[in-house]
C-alpha cells in the first residue's frame, strides 16, 4: 500500500505546513495546526450534474454586449431579512448566517422556511433530529408551507435527496457539521468546511437555487473555519445581541447584491423572533424618570437612526483602585473620555469608579455617542439629572473639542419625531434646514458643554 501523506493545516487561516508548529507562520495564531490527510487531486464532486450545465466552453465577451437581466428576488416572508438582503432572496445566491450559540440563527431560518407559500424548502439539519425541529416549529407561529426536513451530515447523501426533491430553497444547519466522504478529516476541519461549501456553491450557481448556510463562530466572535469561506459566499450575515436581552440585530458584513449599511432588528419572544419595524418606540421607555446619569443619544445603525439610552454611575472608589466598566460601549474609549474630562475640564475622576451601560443590550460603535457618555458621567458625578427631553449627537476629540458627526439632519428629524425638545450638537455641523419643534444647542468644547447643561 502507498504511504498516506499528511500535512498540518491551520484551522484559522487554512495555510498548509509540512510539520507541526506551535504558532502558524501565516496568521500568527497559536495551537491551530491540525494534522490532516492529503487527498488526491482527482475526486468525484458530490454535485455532479444539473439542469443548466453546458459542455460548451465559455468565451470572453465585451461588457456592453452582455445581456442585462432584471433580478427577480424572492420574498422571504420576513421584512427585516428582506431589508438586509437588499430587497429579497436572489436566486442562485449563497448566504452565510453566523452568530453566537443560542442567539436565534436556527430560529430565524426555520421561520423563513415555515413562512414560504407555494415554495418547496429543504431544511437540512446536522445538529437536531426531525422530532426536535418539529417541537421548535410548533412553538414558532407560522404556516407549515411545503418545508421538508432532512437530518443528515453526509454531503453526498444530502445531494441525493436534493436531486430527488428538486427544492426551491435549501437551508443547511450548520456547515460545520457536514462532511464529504472524499476527505478523511473530521467534520468541522478546514478541509471539510471548504469542500462542503464548494459543493453547495457549485449547486447554487448552476441550478439558480438560493442556499442558506448557518455557521458557528469561534470564541473571538469570528465565523469558524477558513477565511476563504466568507470569500466564497455571496452574503455574510452576522446575528448580534445578548442572549440575556430581548433585542437582536442582523447585520450584513458582505453583500454582493445590495448595501451593507442596512440592519434588521428583532425581538425574541416566546413564539420566536418578531421583527421590530419601529425600534425607536421600544428602545426608549415611555416613562423615563429624571435620575442622574441618564441621557439619550441619536445614533445610526446602518442608515436607520436609533435612540440609545446611556446610563452612567460615578462613585468613590472604596477598594483603592478605581474600576472602569462598560457594557455595550468600548471601555478603551471610555478611558479616553475620562482622561479628556480630567485634563481639559479639571474633573478629578481618577479616584472614582465609573460604570457605563447602554440600555437594551445592544452594542454601539458610533462616535456620536461621545457627547452623551460625557453628559451622563458629569450628571452622575454632580448628581444632577438631565432633562428627559434632551438628546445628544456629537463626537469628542482628544483636545476636548466637540466634533461634528455624519447625517446630523437625519438624527435631528428622528429626535423631533420622538418628541425631544432640545438637542446638543457640534457647533461645526453644517445644517441646511433647521427644525421647528426642537431647539439646537451648539457647543464647541467639553467645558462649554458642562456650562450649558449644569
Amino acid at each position: 500500500m502507498a504511504k498516506t501523506k499528511t500535512a498540518y493545516v491551520c484551522q484559522s487561516c487554512g495555510s498548509v505546513h509540512s510539520k507541526w508548529m506551535g504558532k502558524c507562520t501565516a496568521c500568527g495564531e497559536w495551537n491551530t495546526l491540525v494534522e490532516e490527510v492529503i487527498q488526491p487531486e482527482k475526486k468525484i464532486p458530490a454535485w455532479g450534474g444539473n439542469r443548466h450545465t453546458s459542455t460548451t466552453p465559455n468565451t470572453a465577451v465585451e461588457l456592453k454586449n452582455i445581456e442585462q437581466r432584471t433580478e427577480i428576488r424572492l420574498p422571504s416572508g420576513d421584512v427585516e431579512l428582506d431589508r438586509v438582503l437588499g430587497g429579497g432572496i436572489v436566486p442562485g445566491s449563497l448566504v452565510l448566517v453566523g452568530g453566537e450559540p443560542g442567539i436565534g440563527k436556527s430560529t430565524l431560518m426555520l421561520q423563513v422556511a415555515l413562512r414560504q407559500q407555494g415554495i418547496k424548502v429543504l431544511y437540512v439539519s446536522g445538529e437536531e433530529s426531525p422530532h426536535q425541529i418539529r417541537m421548535r416549529a410548533e412553538r414558532i407561529a407560522g404556516s407549515s408551507g411545503e418545508c421538508l426536513i432532512l437530518s443528515e451530515t453526509a454531503v453526498g447523501r444530502i445531494f441525493d435527496e436534493i436531486r430527488r426533491i428538486q427544492p426551491d430553497i435549501v437551508i443547511v444547519d450548520s456547515i460545520q457539521t457536514l462532511y464529504t466522504e472524499a476527505l478523511d478529516s473530521a467534520p468541522g476541519s478546514v478541509s471539510q468546511i471548504r469542500e462542503s461549501a464548494t459543493e453547495f456553491m457549485r449547486y447554487a450557481k448552476s441550478d439558480d437555487v438560493p442556499v442558506f448556510l448557518i455557521g458557528h463562530i469561534t470564541k473571538d466572535g469570528q465565523i469558524a473555519g477558513p477565511k476563504v469561506l466568507e470569500h466564497m459566499v455571496d452574503v455574510v450575515l452576522q446575528f448580534e445581541g445578548d442572549r440575556n436581552h430581548f433585542f437582536r440585530i442582523l447585520r450584513a458584513q458582505k453583500n454582493r447584491f445590495g448595501s451593507t449599511s442596512e440592519i434588521g432588528i428583532y425581538e425574541m419572544k416566546s413564539g420566536g423572533l418578531e421583527a421590530v419595524s419601529n425600534p425607536s418606540d421600544v428602545l426608549l421607555s415611555a416613562d423615563r424618570e429624571s435620575l442622574s446619569g441618564n441621557s439619550v443619544c441619536m445614533t445610526l445603525e446602518g442608515v436607520r437612526p436609533l435612540p440609545v439610552e446611556v446610563q452612567a454611575l460615578v462613585s468613590t472608589a472604596v477598594y483603592g483602585t478605581p474600576q472602569r466598566s462598560a457594557t455595550g460601549f468600548d471601555v478603551r474609549r471610555l478611558n479616553m473620555l475620562l482622561a479628556v474630562l480630567e485634563k481639559r475640564c479639571g474633573f478629578r475622576l481618577g479616584q472614582k469608579d465609573v460604570f457605563l451601560n447602554i440600555a437594551g443590550g445592544i452594542r454601539v460603535d458610533d462616535p456620536a455617542l461621545d457627547a452623551s457618555v460625557v453628559a451622563s458621567i458629569l450628571s452622575s458625578n454632580e448628581d444632577v439629572a438631565l432633562s428627559p427631553t434632551l438628546s445628544f449627537a456629537a463626537e469628542v476629540g482628544l483636545s476636548g473639542e466637540v466634533r461634528p458627526v455624519s447625517r446630523i439632519e437625519t438624527r435631528i428629524a428622528e429626535a423631533e419625531r420622538l418628541g425631544f425638545t432640545e438637542m446638543v450638537v457640534s457647533k461645526y455641523n453644517k445644517i441646511s434646514t433647521y427644525p421647528e419643534n426642537i431647539k439646537l444647542i451648539f457647543v464647541s468644547r467639553v467645558d462649554e458643554l458642562y456650562r450649558k447643561l449644569f
